[in-house]
């Protein structure tokens, strides 16, 4: 077998190595749901995800390695520009359309670090951590890593954590940003967000700050490091207090959108699963 290199991109990662062209990570009882929506997506032409390829012989999990950079920590500044930004936003927006139409496994089981809000929960299988540490980008193409954690609920719910991660909100000063507010109605707008979801997303970043939170220091005193590191690392620094940073979302999301990314919003909501795609170039 080729060697196996150890890998630090994602959010958490031990035990997880690259081996050739591929990825290997310890399996879970919600591997074969997770490999099954990773599937979906491939065959509904959204390849802003890594191919699922079954399990080695060891009983680990099998990805196709995506080539790349991981977006944060090295080349944050990557997405700092608006169209770029736009661009993520657009990216969640196919991801959820393209689920829109899976069919769960009757026996699937999911991996469940934050439970999602009841109002909305269940909307769709989404991500839970779509953020920097798991967007790898090369060239024109950005591909949304870790999905072990995927699992029932809501468009809005996994975009607020993306809005938190990518404006980015933080307690910390050192990642504040004057534009802050600009920034959250640009990714509502390039998302194609409702005017009723408009309204829900700024509370909501607060609720789910402080969900956040508390499981992942539950899970760092369980005996996860890398957890305990997380969450004290860059634009997470301060994590806890991310409840009180909100302020920003609210002011943006008060504003009419701007009329020429609302229209390009309204042409990713047109927009099929099976021509939706993560060639962010396009």
């Amino acid at each position: 077998m080729p060697q196996e290199i150890p890998l630090a991109g994602g959010n958490v990662s031990d035990g997880v190595v690259r081996v050739g062209d591929t990825v290997r990570r310890p399996a879970g009882p919600w591997t074969p749901a997770v490999h099954a929506l990773l599937a979906h997506l491939h065959e509904v032409a959204f390849d802003g995800a890594p191919r699922p390829l079954g399990l080695d012989e060891r009983g680990r999990e099998v990805l196709e390695f995506v080539p790349g950079r991981t977006i944060w920590p090295d080349h944050f500044d990557e997405v700092g520009p608006a169209d770029r930004l736009a661009r993520v936003a657009r990216l969640i927006r196919a991801f959820h359309d393209a689920v829109a139409g899976f069919t769960l496994p009757p026996d699937a089981v999911w991996q469940v670090v934050i439970p999602p809000e009841d109002d909305g929960g269940g909307e769709i299988i989404a991500h839970h951590d779509l953020a920097p540490w798991n967007l790898v980008a090369e060239g024109d193409a950005w591909t949304f890593i870790d999905w072990n954690v995927a699992g029932p609920g809501s468009r809005l719910w996994d975009l607020a954590y993306a809005v938190r991660a990518f404006v980015p909100l933080s307690a910390d000063p050192a990642w504040q940003r004057p534009d802050a507010a600009a920034r959250v109605r640009l990714v509502a707008d390039a998302y194609g967000l409702d005017e009723a979801r408009r309204r829900r997303l700024a509370p909501m970043l607060a609720r789910r700050s402080k969900r956040h939170v508390r499981p992942a220091r539950r899970r760092a005193r369980d005996g996860r490091p890398a957890v305990g590191a997380a969450v004290g690392r860059g634009p997470r620094r301060g994590l806890a207090a991310r409840h009180r940073v909100h302020r920003p979302a609210r002011a943006g999301l008060a504003r009419r959108p701007a009329r020429l990314i609302g229209r390009r919003a309204a042409s990713v909501s047109s927009t099929t699963a099976a021509g939706a795609t993560a060639r962010l170039g396009a």
